[in-house]
């Protein structure tokens, strides 16, 4: 069987090139030939042009489209799976794919069908305006804090909409949490389309305990990410380190200064990320926007560690309360504190959290359980 996979690739290498990649490889095993086809925005965007060329790929990337169509007609897929389309490879692409008779099975990863940012957030806090066709919300708050960029992304998914782009061409939306589904139908999306499928961890290695001296913070470091909430954290209890691994965000500003007690490592390689992960205490995700399926969280359950996470969307499912880590009201600083404090001042209660979490991986979230949920749904639109 051959497989298409089709994704655009971020400026920079983000969680989401992890899946595709670790996607790649599943259906490798599963004796599947797949066939890769990227693009990327990396460096394209520097110039007047490259923003003006990103700008008009968004409604149709004739040469993305170009390259598809002949990749289709030399080497038919018998199904194709599609991840992100903007800006280079654009919704225009669904349509060749379904005109040749292929199914289409489209990863979300985010909420970019529903919200011309793919956040659900403005201004630090999470905003559902756009949720039932009003993606004009994004220019009127200036979403991306720059008026021709929230332009443009509110007038490519207007136009997604209005061509049917996604809701006439796909055939199942393989979602990474109930959440996703669930906004997905809310905003107008067929139910009987909605598969839940979570993202899934390759090697896991055994388990083993290992005392850690900082909290971990890992991913990308940006205001979504909840940085600033994060530093007020830092200050507010200089007896504990904490260490951030992720590249940060050149366009960010933060009001909030670095305390001493903070660290920052960068973008990491596998070996020393590993090596993070292993040294910290527990990990902490502060994101005030709903994410989808942060792979933060599995990397940390196959070290044995405990996650703190806001106590809204996936994170409630992919986290159990008490049991795995522990939820803190979104935002806020005193309930988030509260939370760290528990878990630095017990080890017991790191340790066996951590441990819950490991079971819980290889039951739910291994690449074992996951290739088995893949392969029936692959089936069920080539059979």
């Amino acid at each position: 069987m051959r497989i298409l996979i089709v994704h655009n690739d971020y400026g920079a290498r983000s969680g989401e090139e992890v899946v595709v990649d670790r996607q790649i490889v599943m259906l490798k095993s599963l004796d599947m030939e797949v066939v890769d086809f990227r693009r990327s925005s990396q460096g394209q965007r520097n110039s007047l042009w490259g923003q003006l060329k990103a700008f008009l790929s968004g409604f149709y990337a004739y040469t993305a489209i170009s390259a598809l169509k002949k990749l289709i007609k030399d080497n038919p897929p018998d199904l194709a799976i599609v991840h992100n389309l903007y800006p280079f490879i654009s919704p225009a692409a669904l349509k060749v794919i379904k005109k040749a008779n292929i199914p289409i099975i489209m990863t979300i990863h985010n909420y970019r069908l529903i919200c011309p940012t793919g956040l659900f957030m403005r201004d630090a806090k999470v905003c559902e305006l756009c949720l039932n066709a009003s993606e004009w919300n994004c220019i009127k708050h200036n979403c991306e804090n720059s008026v021709p960029k929230s332009f443009a992304y509110a007038s490519r998914n207007w136009y997604a909409r209005k061509t049917k782009a996604y809701i006439n061409n796909i055939d199942a939306f393989a979602c990474i949490t109930n959440f996703q589904a669930v906004k997905l139908v809310q905003a107008g999306f067929d139910k009987s389309k909605m598969e839940v499928i979570p993202n899934s961890m390759d090697q896991i290695p055994p388990y083993k305990y290992q005392k850690g001296g900082y909290v971990g913070i890992s991913g990308r470091i940006s205001k979504e990410k909840g940085i600033e909430l994060l530093l007020k954290l830092a200050h507010a209890t200089p007896h504990i380190q904490y260490v951030f691994a992720g590249a940060q965000r050149k366009s960010d500003k933060w009001d909030t200064s670095i305390p001493a007690n903070c660290s920052f490592l960068g973008y990491l390689n596998e070996k020393d990320l590993d090596n993070f992960y292993k040294n910290a205490q527990f990990i902490l995700i502060a994101s005030l926007w709903y994410e989808g399926f942060p792979m933060v969280i599995l990397d940390a359950s196959a070290r044995g560690k405990a996650c703190i996470g806001p106590a809204h969307a996936g994170f409630i499912e992919i986290i159990d309360k008490d049991i795995t880590g522990l939820h803190f009201k979104v935002g806020d600083l005193n309930s988030l504190q509260d939370k760290v404090l528990r878990l630095w001042g017990n080890e017991n209660i790191c340790k066996q959290m951590g441990e819950n979490a490991y079971n819980k991986l290889k039951k739910q979230y291994s690449s074992q359980v996951v290739k088995k949920a893949w392969k029936k749904l692959i089936e069920k639109y080539t059979c």
